[in-house]
């Protein structure tokens, strides 16, 4: 099955690529890879968690605020490889996590991203990852997803 119909399956939709806040692109492709910027858990330009992990944020939630982030990724990703589906695998991705002093469960912040990429794109959505406890995030976001995809040959 194709990841843009696994996205329906799931009833997602991709949303527009986020305009950047600042002096940079949401993504670059250099060769067959595609990096995109840090994005944020935000819809329509709206963040939709904030704070720190769990002070201010539960766990369960934070890992429901980095698959909307992840879902960001993909779709500014997706936008510069001209689809979705032609995103071949998920290479590299790095979660930042907005961690209160202590706290040290990134990793099971960081599977909210991780699981929605293997739901998207199975087994070519497994991938290696980082997951870094920060003391601050932009617009004091819970989470902070990078992604680097391979997409196909021109």
């Amino acid at each position: 099955m194709k990841p843009s119909q696994r996205i329906i399956e799931l009833g997602l939709t991709l949303p527009p690529a986020a305009a950047p806040i600042g002096s940079y692109v949401s993504a670059n492709r250099s060769g067959r890879l595609i990096y995109t910027s840090g994005q944020l858990p935000s819809r329509e330009g709206k963040v939709l968690f904030t704070g720190k992990v769990p002070s201010d944020v539960t766990v369960q939630q934070a890992a429901e605020a980095s698959g909307i982030a992840m879902l960001n990724a993909v779709a500014a990703a997706a936008n510069l490889a001209g689809g979705v589906d032609l995103i071949e695998r998920v290479v590299r991705v790095c979660v930042f996590v907005n961690s209160s002093p202590g706290f040290f469960e990134q990793p099971t912040v960081a599977n909210g991203a991780s699981d929605l990429l293997v739901k998207i794109f199975g087994d070519a959505g497994r991938h290696a990852r980082s997951a870094v406890g920060v003391s601050e995030l932009p617009r004091n976001a819970v989470v902070e997803v990078e992604l680097i995809v391979e997409v196909a040959a021109d």
